[in-house]
């Protein structure tokens, strides 16, 4: 099949497209970034792109990789192309993963040199112990199956990124690990195995187009033209390579957007986005920015949240529907509310609803009520790390140490987490003590000859476990929290204490702490074998799970401070760069969660749980509370609750004062004029009280919050 002119494959087969999408298709010498926002239709362009090619250009398939994110992408492209221009030319044309190509170039190059590659490992079992092996060496502590996964995904971030041994050790002491040891030995146990990992695929190929003239030669003869699939989720390395093999002024076309990128975590790397025209000089930046999915409100609601951030390249997303709901934001008196308010919509649920999250975990005490009510539901790519978690390890040792007082494994497990300050040799004394005497462990610390201090101390630990075990396990959840000192602990280690929110939201159904630990297992086991019902319409996704997907109808959840966003940042100005780049990641992954919803979006508001997102997304919202909502959806209007924690106060009723700060807004101020706010410091109850203005002839000034406003500045809408 060829097309004697544009215009005839164009009529054929471009008439849906728009003058964007049709030059993005048309331009295909060079490297080129085409920038496309949600909803776009992307993957339409990149299919006839690929058609344009082949039929108008005449460009031998042979000589086109197309490179997508994941394997399941790569056969949906190809799926795609297929349908559109038929089998016979999807045969030749290459779709593939990064890994994929690196698996060619690494066989390729030990067929030149006569010698065999590495071994892919395939099989996680086998480096899992390897990795425990090396964790129990190093550590000194059994690992938890959710410690083994965070250092698989710490390994990668290192290798995806190409670390320094400083830099592998300085994250290791950020996550309180001897990660650099354990970096160190892994890969050397692998190379005296001749085995590598997904990672080390791509490191060897990098290294061996540096380190082979012929090799790279090869490879950019015969890959003349370069598509690349969801550009922004692609590694530092993975860039490297695709670099190398175009170079400066090769044909590489990404498509991408910086805006969704939110796997930062396994080392995505938008920056190369941001540098494109930096590393390919003459470089072309397209940008397709008319979403078609969303209503107006959402498209609009969501553009205007995602200018926030700095690490962007300057576009606006429009919408091409027109207005139809406005955002809903559902007021509840608190974070526990929700689950009963999602369960009561589970169960009457009439069209397609996703209910969209952070993290895994969120959804945890929703499941726990649908399952036991028989109600329907899907959910997507559940990670159950959060039953293997250290938090959850430590709680479900504790509950088993009240039900077993002379368990020594339990005990040595335990009993630092109390600050109760017993010395190790003092602990270990106990248990042979108990052991001789047959008493409780606790018991015996009246055997031994220690400071008083402590023995008051572990003296009343003893009483806490003997209180707990006739209480329900809610009750008890609290004492470990509030009365043991674990709390504190977890506080003065830095661990997700989120956990143990969750862990006391499960434990509300159960009566007793054998029936509560029963349940772990049992939710455990549900989740890991349950299959998704296709059918179901009430849908249960993280937001990155939801990634490239659409929803009729979107409800957020936990989007409140210390959850969705992980981190708060008190002050951008003595932020690290670090901090700067995770905080606009959560930003990025909070705008990819609102684009996935056509018609209407959901936010849940919390009484108890301030929330610096919605704050930020309209300083008057239009808000609906529970009640109504459950009433067929009748809107109420109410003066919006300050996004403040319960100690807090209003800090004005003026008219003039606004209720959060927002980096970004734009203000009016009598003597100096108009400027925008560059940086903003809170105090412990998240109320601002400072902040600084960069304003628009170049000066920067700082002001006081409210004063500034009660004393004449304006927020500009």
């Amino acid at each position: 099949m060829h097309f004697d002119t544009e215009q005839v494959f164009f009529e054929q087969y471009g008439q849906r497209l728009n003058d964007e999408q049709l030059r993005a298709v048309r331009t295909v010498e060079g490297p080129v970034l085409l920038l496309a926002v949600p909803g776009s239709g992307k993957t339409t362009v990149l299919v006839n792109r690929l058609g344009y090619m082949l039929y108008v250009k005449g460009i031998n398939p042979g000589n086109i990789l197309t490179l997508t994110y994941t394997v399941a992408a790569t056969a949906d492209m190809a799926r795609r192309f297929r349908d559109l221009f038929g089998e016979e030319p999807a045969e030749d044309l290459e779709f593939r993963t990064i890994n994929g190509i690196c698996a060619k170039i690494i066989s390729h190059y030990g067929r030149i040199i006569g010698k065999k590659s590495f071994d892919l490992i395939t099989d996680e079992k086998l480096s899992g112990k390897i990795l425990t092996d090396l964790y129990v060496k190093l550590m000194e502590e059994y690992p938890t199956e959710s410690d083994i996964k965070n250092i698989r995904t710490l390994i990668t971030y290192c290798k995806n990124m190409m670390l320094t041994e400083d830099e592998i050790r300085k994250r290791g002491e950020e996550e309180d690990i001897k990660l650099w040891e354990i970096y160190d030995r892994y890969n050397t146990e692998l190379k005296s195995r001749s085995l590598m990992d997904y990672d080390d695929q791509m490191i060897y190929a990098y290294r061996m187009l540096k380190g082979s003239r012929e090799l790279l030669d090869f490879y950019r003869n015969k890959y003349r033209y370069i598509c690349v699939d969801e550009a922004q989720d692609t590694s530092k390395i993975q860039h490297m390579i695709i670099s190398l093999l175009a170079g400066e002024t090769g044909n590489l076309f990404m498509v991408g957007d910086e805006d969704q990128s939110i796997y930062g975590f396994r080392a995505a790397y938008p920056d190369a986005l941001l540098n494109f025209e930096k590393d390919h000089p003459g470089a072309k930046v397209l940008v397709m920015d008319k979403n078609y999915r969303s209503n107006a409100r959402i498209v609009e609601t969501a553009d205007r949240f995602i200018q926030k951030n700095f690490s962007r390249h300057e576009k606006h997303m429009c919408a091409t529907r027109e207005a139809s709901s406005d955002i809903s934001y559902v007021n509840l008196k608190s974070r526990k509310d929700q689950y009963k308010y999602l369960f009561d919509i589970a169960k009457d649920n009439q069209s397609q609803t996703a209910v969209l999250y952070r993290d895994n975990e969120c959804i945890l005490p929703l499941v726990d009520l649908m399952e036991r009510e028989g109600v329907t539901y899907r959910i997507k790519s559940a990670d159950m790390a959060f039953f293997t978690h250290r938090v959850v390890v430590d709680v479900t040792n504790i509950l088993n140490f009240a039900l077993n007082p002379m368990d020594p494994e339990l005990f040595m497990k335990v009993y630092f987490k109390f600050q109760t300050y017993l010395r190790k040799p003092d602990a270990e004394q106990m248990c042979y003590i108990a052991d001789i005497k047959h008493t409780g462990i606790l018991d015996a610390v009246e055997e031994l000859d220690i400071n008083k201090r402590i023995l008051g101390n572990v003296r009343a630990l003893r009483t806490h476990f003997r209180n707990m075990r006739s209480e329900t396990p809610a009750k008890a959840l609290w004492r470990i929290d509030n009365a043991m000192g674990y709390g504190d602990y977890l506080r003065d280690n830095n661990m997700d204490e989120d956990k143990l929110f969750i862990l006391e939201m499960l434990a509300q159904n159960e009566k007793t702490i054998p029936e509560f630990l029963e349940r772990l297992e049992q939710l455990r086991t549900i989740l890991t074998e349950k299959r998704e019902n296709y059918r179901a319409d009430f849908i249960l996704s993280t937001i990155h799970s939801s990634k490239g997907l659409e929803y009729d109808n979107v409800i957020l959840m936990d989007v409140i401070n210390g959850v969705f966003p992980g981190k708060m940042i008190k002050s951008f100005k003595t932020a690290t760069p670090q901090e700067k780049q995770d905080y606009e990641e959560e930003r990025r992954i909070f705008y990819v969660g609102m684009t996935r919803a056509r018609d209407k979006l959901t936010i849940l508001k919390y009484d108890d749980e301030p929330s610096v997102f919605v704050g930020e997304l309209s300083p008057k919202v239009k808000k609906e509370s529970a009640k109504a909502t459950a009433k067929k959806k009748e809107n109420i209007l109410t003066k919006p609750t300050p996004l403040l924690k319960k100690k807090a106060k209003p800090v004005s009723s003026g008219e003039d004062v606004p209720e959060n700060l927002i980096i970004g807004q734009r203000i009016s101020q009598e003597r100096y004029g108009e400027g925008v706010i560059s940086d903003v410091s809170w105090d412990e109850d998240e109320i601002p009280t400072k902040f600084t203005v960069e304003f628009d002839d170049g000066t920067e000034r700082k002001f006081m919050f409210p004063f500034a406003f009660t004393t004449g500045m304006k927020i500009l809408e």
